[in-house]
């Protein structure tokens, strides 16, 4: 009696203050005074947003309770000390009194309680409950320091605070719980941010996907359009690294609040975008039912509660009975009229000031209890997806993105076409694309679907495993089977395609113990297949080794052309294989596997939490090791980061994980400073990707300039001339040579002089310069005004050995001779002429078969680029030096080729091989 007394004191009054308030006019901030915790009074607006407050509540009976309550918020000020408690509802009990038990809970602690008789806080719609008149209980109770000591300074700021607040409705005549109802609790801050997160996300990943289509839509010659297309960040690496993040949260683990949030910013990249319309239209088909506009089961069947209660307490109203007979035989349309007129709560009134608009709304049928974050079902709920509905909104999404992939296809194609006849742009431009869109199309189609197979795969397997309605249920397992045949068959048929020409062999080999450094400092020792070494790494004795077999194919025809080099196999499958290495161009076998095994523990194994967890961990590092060891990606960007960033961080995710497993019973405030950090590696993470992306686009920007004698940036032409070296090198498949090792780093690796003297140099000779002696042809003048000898040029030298031979008639010497020399004597060329160079920057600008194999990694064939000769011989700067991004003299020789087809390319070599043996034919006859 003595806590009502006090309890009345306290909120009378100030309920009696709020209703000499004055009504507020349209649109007008009302303001009160007020004194927070800390004793400070400040002016306060009335629609101000509370410290903490309630998100969607639902029944914690499970749908027993015997009200139905559309409105349940509850909010606590901390600006003047007061907690508010709002609950609208309707209930079928004749004639009770009771008593309200609130409680808030925060990690995993009771931090606030209050039991109130509505009676004495003039709620006199439940003083008593009756069903004749509805539930609006409306009350503002003021507290003190002490009430609120156990809710900690940080839960006012941290984001995705992890509590609840609770109301509780005791029957006074049997002292028994009739009614429960829970919501979230909130502070305005969270890790989820759609609006933001995902749309940045998505804008990233359309740039990667536009720069991986551009380097394989653009070019000629297949097999150089293969290697700049492996350089290119993957894709389908960007969304399994999306993915994976995602469905982090479909192990069966109390999670933190944290982290659903944080997973639902990558939900769109599972094929689930939160869409309410989509979800609402598959709830009949999946067997979700139930009122979406109040939660409650208002007695409608009878709850057993330690004896349950008597039925003389919660007797049912004769309009109640007759109520709900009428409502059973009212077709469905009209019922769902009538429950969106009479139980749903009221819209917020901008021009009302008492209005707020912070509330939450009763949880959409299916769904779990607010607060609960257990599972995949509990991720799927910061997203308000019902766990039934899962797979079926997956595969909608799967099934629209399809559609647009071919829509937005056949569409750029088109519209290159509009272009070309509008002569906006050049008639050849993306010529190869054109003239082969429809592969391009099959393709796209494909590489969608190896794509979607491990969302797809993990969600059918999910629908499985909550055995769901038959429908949904059917429907999964006839994707799943299509995904497993069509992507199995697929994998298969490519390994058969290159595999069937040869046989695999079992020959013995050893692994040799090595020393060596880890990370350039610290002494180690690091195993190495002897294999895998080259000739001059023999020499060097091993620590140690250990007995080993080499599993390799050996082909039936050693001069087969190889997978990177094979036109046919990356028509119809570069899909798959184009991105590896050259020895490891199967690894998309491995992938899907990897891939399959990991949807089925997500997916399947959600009946076996500790199972779940262990297994997936292990699987994941053992992963790491032989992705590892393999090193399947040719482009440094797609190793950086399925090989190691993306593997470390699921290892990672997996092995912090463990600590939310049941067993351990660890403090909530712990298990949520692990989310935290799970958080931190995986932003990482995504920053990364953001990062490659970024520098991904840069090199496709690189590579579509490739035909280009020169880059529209300067400052990046000599990056760009790396690059192209680089795709060169890597397309070979060989290790990249040592970089030779400078004097210094020599001599403090061999020691010093004394211990290993110089040995004795080979007989050498140099030419430091060269002086031109006059010639009797000096004093000709008439030769002397034929070659015209220029002034000396800073910096320009050329190569005698490495010009062709000129033809004879530009030559001195098919003429007579006008000097003192004897008819038979041949004359001493002083001089190249401006004409003999013209000669041969023409013959130059043939194509050069050995070059166009260097630069191409393959038949691909390029057009070797040169200077302006003629320019640089007359001592003045030539055109083509004046635009942008000329090297300057002293750089890389070595610029950007034209990319021509095959056949043309060899047309081109034969022609210019029958032109040279003509003139040297002409030569000799003359």
């Amino acid at each position: 009696m003595l806590a009502h007394h006090l309890l009345d004191a306290l909120v009378l009054p100030v309920l009696g203050g709020l209703s000499l308030i004055p009504t507020a006019c349209a649109k007008e901030t009302q303001y009160i005074t007020g004194t927070n915790l800390d004793g400070v009074t400040t002016r306060l607006a009335l629609d101000r947003t509370p410290a903490l407050y309630t998100g969607d509540f639902g029944d914690c009976l499970g749908g027993q309770s015997l009200l139905n309550v559309t409105k349940f918020d509850a909010a606590f000020y901390y600006d003047n000390s007061t907690i508010l408690f709002h609950l609208d509802g309707t209930t079928n009990i004749r004639n009770e009194s009771i008593m309200l038990y609130i409680s808030v809970e925060a990690y995993g602690e009771s931090r606030f309680s209050m039991t109130v008789n509505p009676c004495n806080v003039n709620i006199y719609s439940m003083c008593p409950l009756s069903a004749e008149q509805p539930v609006e209980a409306f009350a503002l109770f003021q507290i003190g320091p002490q009430q609120v000591s156990g809710i900690p300074q940080i839960a006012y700021e941290v984001p995705d605070i992890e509590g609840f607040a609770r109301i509780q409705i005791f029957a006074n005549s049997s002292q028994t719980e009739i009614g429960c109802f829970q919501a979230v609790m909130r502070n305005g801050n969270s890790f989820s941010q759609l609006e933001s997160i995902s749309t940045v996300l998505g804008i990233f990943t359309a740039v990667a996907i536009i720069a991986s289509f551009a380097t394989a839509a653009y070019g000629v010659s297949i097999p150089h359009m293969r290697s700049h297309y492996a350089h290119s960040l993957s894709v389908l690496v960007i969304f399994e690294t999306f993915q994976s993040i995602f469905f982090s949260g479909a192990l069966s683990l109390p999670w933190p609040s944290v982290l659903p949030a944080w997973w639902s910013n990558f939900a769109w990249s599972a094929g689930l975008v939160p869409s309410a319309s989509v979800v609402h239209s598959v709830n009949p088909f999946v067997g979700v039912s139930g009122n979406a506009s109040q939660v409650g089961g208002a007695g409608s069947t009878v709850i057993n509660n330690q004896g349950g209660l008597a039925q003389q307490i919660y007797g049912r109203s004769l309009a109640s009975d007759i109520a709900n007979l009428i409502f059973k035989r009212t077709p469905e349309t009209v019922k769902d009229a009538a429950v969106q007129v009479l139980a749903k709560r009221q819209p917020y009134d901008p021009n009302n000031p008492y209005d707020y608009n912070w509330n939450g709304d009763p949880v959409q049928p299916g769904m779990p209890l607010p607060g609960d974050w257990t599972g995949f079902a509990g991720e799927l709920s910061a997203l308000g997806i019902p766990a039934p509905n899962a797979f079926m909104v997956g595969l909608i999404w799967f099934l629209v993105v399809l559609g647009l992939v071919i829509f937005l296809l056949v569409a750029f194609k088109y519209s290159l076409e509009g272009l070309a006849k509008l002569r906006l742009i050049k008639q050849d431009r993306l010529g190869y694309f054109r003239s082969h869109w429809t592969g391009y199309l099959n393709l796209a189609v494909l590489r969608t679907l190896f794509i979607a197979f491990f969302s797809i795969t993990t969600l059918a397997m999910f629908q499985f495993a909550i055995r769901g309605s038959a429908g949904p249920t059917a429907i999964a397992a006839v994707v799943f089977v299509i995904f497993i045949v069509m992507m199995g068959g697929l994998v298969l048929h490519a390994l058969h395609g290159r595999l069937r020409f040869g046989t695999f062999s079992l020959d013995p080999d050893r692994i040799l113990l090595r020393q060596g450094k880890m990370f350039g400092c610290l002494p180690c020792v690091t195993p190495v297949r002897l294999s895998q070494l080259r000739e001059e790494e023999l020499g060097e004795k091993p620590v140690g080794s250990l007995p080993f077999v080499r599993f390799h194919f050996v082909d039936d025809d050693p001069n087969r052309t190889n997978v990177h080099q094979d036109e046919p196999y990356i028509k119809r499958f570069g899909w798959l294989s184009a991105r590896y290495r050259l020895s490891r161009w199967w690894f998309f076998a491995f992938w899907l596997t990897y891939q399959l095994i990991r949807a089925c523990f997500l997916g399947a194994g959600i009946g076996n939490a500790i199972a779940q967890v262990f297994g997936l961990f292990i699987v994941d590092i053992l992963a790491l090791v032989i992705i590892a060891a393999l090193n399947p990606y040719e482009g440094q960007r797609n190793t950086a980061l399925a090989v190691w960033l993306l593997a470390l961080t699921r290892v990672a995710t997996t092995g912090l994980s463990i600590a939310f497993l049941p067993d351990f019973s660890l403090n909530r405030i712990i298990v949520t400073v692990i989310g935290v950090v799970i958080i931190v590696i995986q932003a990482l993470l995504t920053i990364a990707v953001m990062i490659l992306i970024i520098l991904g686009g840069i090199s496709s920007w690189m590579s579509l300039s490739r035909n280009r004698e020169y880059f529209s940036s300067e400052m990046l032409e000599g990056v760009r001339i790396r690059y192209f070296e680089h795709i060169e090198q890597r397309a070979t498949g060989q290790p990249r040579p040592p970089k030779p090792k400078s004097k210094t780093k020599a001599k403090s690796e061999h020691g010093s002089s004394e211990a290993f003297p110089e040995l004795p140099k080979e007989p050498y000779f140099t030419v430091t310069s060269v002086r031109r002696a006059p010639k009797i042809e000096d004093e000709d003048g008439d030769y002397i005004a034929e070659i015209k000898p220029p002034r000396a040029t800073g910096g320009v030298t050329f190569a005698p050995g490495a010009m062709r031979r000129a033809s004879r008639s530009a030559s001195v010497s098919s003429r007579h001779s006008v000097s003192s020399l004897p008819r038979g004597a041949r004359a001493h060329r002083a001089s190249w002429s401006s004409r003999d160079f013209s000669q041969w920057q023409t013959d130059q600008d043939r194509p050069n078969p050995a070059l166009v194999r260097r630069m191409s990694g393959g038949p691909g064939h390029i057009r070797s680029s040169s200077a302006n000769i003629a320019g640089v011989l007359q001592g003045q700067p030539s055109l083509s030096s004046l635009r942008s991004g000329t090297p300057v003299p002293g750089s890389r020789p070595m610029t950007p080729t034209k990319e021509v087809p095959e056949k043309e390319s060899d047309l081109e070599e034969a022609k210019g091989t029958e032109k040279d043996t003509e003139k040297s034919c002409l030569e000799d006859s003359q």
